[in-house]
């Protein structure tokens, strides 16, 4: 054997032990630090299927309760199109409780007045509690131009 042979050996044999250690650490990772004081977030619903619904809904949920935005987030959910569904009174059994739930918790419901027009829903046909805007879009653009983070679960 040469020289460096042997010492490429020898080299892999001292090296091996750590390169194999590195590999069993599983690395900790605890989630992005909430350095801000404050932090603006709107979701957009535009589905009006149940699973979407309820997902938007939870996904809601979930960050309010996040420990690290507890008391720092202001949270728009803005509806349009199919989304629709999730403010209709007929609904009322499937999300009325929900949605009241988290508008108590400072949740701001709003609802496209362009979608009203356009599918033909009158106001009275909606839950009484939410919030108008005249369009989904330019709430969307505004709040975005504003700072706020747009979610499209």
């Amino acid at each position: 054997m040469t020289k460096y042979t042997i010492a490429l050996i020898t080299f892999s044999f001292l090296t091996a032990p750590n390169l194999h250690a590195q590999e069993n650490k599983t690395p900790i990772y605890a989630g992005a630090k909430a350095t801000e004081k404050h932090y603006n977030v709107v979701y957009q619903l535009n589905s009006g299927e149940q699973k979407k619904i309820e997902g938007t809904l939870k996904n809601i949920g979930n960050a309010l309760n996040d420990p690290r935005l507890k008391g720092k987030v202001s949270i728009e959910l803005v509806v349009h199109s199919g989304g629709v569904e999730v403010f209709k009174q007929t609904n009322s059994n499937l999300y009325k409780d929900k949605l009241l739930s988290l508008q108590k918790q400072g949740v701001l419901l709003v609802m496209c007045e362009n979608t009203l027009k356009e599918r033909n829903v009158q106001k009275k046909e909606l839950m009484p509690f939410i919030s108008y805007t005249p369009s989904a879009n330019g709430e969307l653009i505004i709040l975005q131009q504003q700072g706020w983070g747009i979610i499209h679960p």
